[in-house]
């Protein structure tokens, strides 16, 4: 149990442990955006057809790089620079799905496209409201 303690971000609060626990699921998500389709049409529900192999691996490039951004804030949370695009890395996912579910009309409001909108505006929310806290 110490060895899996040692991994995990020292800074006090729960924050920074959410932040690796996003990290860790948009791993897993890019992966599979390399391997299939599935998952990603599953999304994308009002028009599959439109996710493709390039589609999916641009998406999995994104989901990458968000993964980066948060895991890097979860150790790392107390650096302004680091907080700052973390909380503009959510932003970016938000108006994302907000756009594909109201204006591009791809996505449906399903369990697929709910997890990300929790995730995202949770996110957002605490990062904001908890931002003296960790950026001083």
């Amino acid at each position: 149990m110490d060895v899996f303690k040692s991994f995990l971000p020292t800074s006090e609060g729960w924050l920074p442990i959410w932040q690796l626990v996003v990290a860790s699921a948009a791993v897993f998500n890019a992966i599979q955006n390399y391997t299939t389709l599935k998952l990603t049409q599953r999304l994308y529900a009002r028009m599959p057809h439109l996710v493709n192999p390039l589609q999916a691996r641009a998406f999995g490039t994104w989901t990458i790089t968000s993964a980066v951004i948060r895991g890097y804030a979860a150790y790392h949370i107390h650096e302004k620079t680091i907080y700052d695009i973390c909380i503009i890395s959510y932003l970016i996912a938000f108006s994302h799905f907000t756009s594909e579910l109201l204006i591009f009309k791809t996505a449906k409001l399903n369990g697929p496209v709910v997890s990300p909108f929790i995730v995202a505006s949770v996110s957002l929310a605490w990062m904001i409201l908890q931002y003296d806290f960790y950026v001083s």
